[in-house]
Order: structure tokens, then sequence, then C-alpha cells
């Protein structure tokens, strides 16, 4: 595929500079990009690069575009923009959209027209497949879902019964949408098992990366609204619900019930407790644990940082000393009145 400057600068409404007849057929850094690519600058440390770039075309910001003589697109967000042009030059995985032979696919399935399916796949009863929708090798639907236009659901993804996904949804190996939630009740005798009857409900535009998990809800479904992105490894506990444009690094952790709002940015490892609400807007540091419910949108950091382990063990005896002094302390306030 070749695109040039005058049609990128079209598509994407870019004002342009140089030959605008100049063309590229793919990018890369600017560093190692040559006549042919396209690169961008959206971090000042790289501008020394900015000078040496064989790029055919930069993607860089009106003030950058000062000290470069070269083909230029001008972007408010040289990234953002650079991730859209970059999503053209895809390796085209899918040249032929077909129905696997070794597909097991139900009768009562609905398949739209152009959905690929692969190897060994299996579609349950009464399931719906939307038009241009990927499924890759070794991927099962459940009865009763919905998976909607042109989402690729990757190799040895699991959707249970009655889970719905969006439109543009993109669900990475090993990602388990709708498996029962962790509901027990305490007998006598023993654990009795909840029943886990909602479902999992996932907007347009998400991504889930490998090896999630997403657990059906106990009555009503857990939900992730629209461009949601979680990373890998993630657990999403039942009836969990999502706010939009809400991101989640690998290796965290939501237990039941709770409620995150929209544009939250949740670091690495991080903890959040059931049933509890977090409001539009937080920033949750890597490795933060959330106890209680936030209201106040703004940056939120737990866990002490790391310390050479002789000071750590110090450390850790006065925070056990802790209770002690600040009884010390209220019997001297006391005392200190008293003799007032």
């Amino acid at each position: 595929m070749k695109i040039s400057l005058n049609e990128l600068a079209t598509q994407f409404g870019l004002e342009l500079v140089g030959n605008e007849n100049h063309t590229i057929n793919g990018v890369s850094t600017l560093a190692k990009a040559r006549s042919s690519e396209l690169s961008f600058l959206a971090n000042t440390k790289y501008k020394s690069e900015l000078k040496e770039t064989q790029a055919g075309i930069v993607v860089l910001t009106r003030q950058d575009s000062r000290i470069f003589d070269g083909n230029a697109l001008i972007a408010n967000d040289p990234y953002v923009m650079f991730a859209k042009i970059a999503c053209l030059f895809q390796n085209n995985q899918y040249p032929d959209m077909c129905i696997h032979k070794t597909a097991i696919i139900a009768e009562s399935a609905i398949i739209a027209d152009n959905v690929a399916i692969g190897p060994y796949c299996v579609i349950g009863e009464n399931s719906n497949i939307g038009q241009g929708t990927i499924l890759e090798a070794h991927v099962v639907v459940g009865n009763d879902c919905t998976i909607k236009k042109n989402c690729i659901i990757k190799s040895q993804v699991v959707v249970s019964f009655g889970c719905n996904i969006g439109s543009r949804v993109i669900l990475h190996p090993g990602v388990i949408i709708g498996a029962d939630g962790f509901g027990l009740a305490r007998d006598k005798d023993g654990w009795v098992k909840v029943p886990q009857l909602g479902a999992v409900e996932i907007g347009d535009d998400c991504e889930v990366g490998a090896n999630t998990t997403i657990d059906r809800g106990t009555l009503e479904d857990t939900i992730l609204a629209q461009d949601v992105r979680l990373d890998n490894q993630i657990q999403i506990a039942h009836n969990v619900q999502i706010g939009k444009h809400t991101v989640m690094a690998g290796c965290s952790a939501v237990a039941g019930s709770a409620k995150i709002g929209n544009n939250c940015l949740i670091g690495g490892g991080v903890g959040i407790v059931g049933h509890i609400e977090i409001c539009d807007n937080v920033t949750l540091q890597s490795m933060a644990l959330v106890t209680h419910s936030i209201t106040k949108p703004g940056s939120y950091s737990s866990v002490s940082p790391i310390q050479e382990t002789q000071a750590w063990r110090k450390s850790a005896v006065r925070i056990k000393q802790l209770d002690k002094l600040s009884k010390r302390v209220k019997d001297l306030e006391r005392k200190n009145n008293e003799s007032k």
C-alpha cells in the first residue's frame, strides 16, 4: 500500500508542508525511518533525531515544523495522529473472510456476511455474529450471545452464554467473558454456591488484553461501557461497572459490585475492593489499594516506596508501635490538660 502526503492530509484533515506527491508505504521511528516511511515527533527529547531523520514524512506540531525542512503533516497531537495513520499499515492477517470447515456452528446461530471463523471454533444456539467480525482458531461462543460488527476475537477466547459484545471490540488470546462470579453463601456444613444468573455487556470500541477475565453478574450484568481498555491479566468480578474511556493496566483486580466512573486511569497491580464507587476522572497510581469510595476527581496513591531491607525492617517495627505511641500521646495530652 502506498499513500501520498496529499492523500494523508485530506483523509485526516491536516495541513501539509512539502511535496504533496511524495508517497510512503509504512511507518517507523525517526532514527530508523527511510524515505518511504512516515514517522512522528511527540517528545522533545527526540528533537535531535529530527535533524538527521531520513523519514519521507514526519507528523509534528506547528512549532516543531519550523525547525524541519522535510515533508510534514501538522497536528495538534502528533502521537494520536501517528496512531491513526499507522492503522492504515497494519498487516492484513485475514485476507480471506471465510468459515473454516472444522468450525462447529449451531443451526440456529445467525452469521452475517463477510465473517471469518477460524479452525475449531464453536458457536452455540441462537448466537449472532455481526458483519466483518473475525473469530480466530479455537474460539468458543456460547448460546444466546451477540458479537456485533467488525470485532476481532483472537484464539482461545471464550464468550459464555448470554453475553453481548459491541462493535469494533478486540478480545486478545485467552480472554474469558462470562465465567461464574465468585458467589458463595456460608452454611453450617460448608459453602453453598450462589447461581450467577446475570451476563456480561461490553460496549463498542473496547479492548480486553490477553488472559483477562470478566465474570458474569449474580443477578444483574457486569458492564463495560464504550471504549474501555483493559490490559493483560486483569480480574473483573461479578456486577462490576466500568465507565466510558476508562483504562486499566495489567494485573489490576476489581472486586464484586464496584463501580468505576468515566475517564479513569488505573495503574498496574491496583486492587479495588467490592461495593465501592470511584467517580469520573480519577487516576490510581500503580499498586494502590482502594478500600473506600472516591468522590473527588484527582490522583491517588498508596503503598510505601521501596527501601533497603534493613531500613524497611526498622520502619515495619515502628509501624507496629504506632498504636502504643498514639495511646501514650493521648495520655500525655490528658495529663497536660488536667494539670492546667
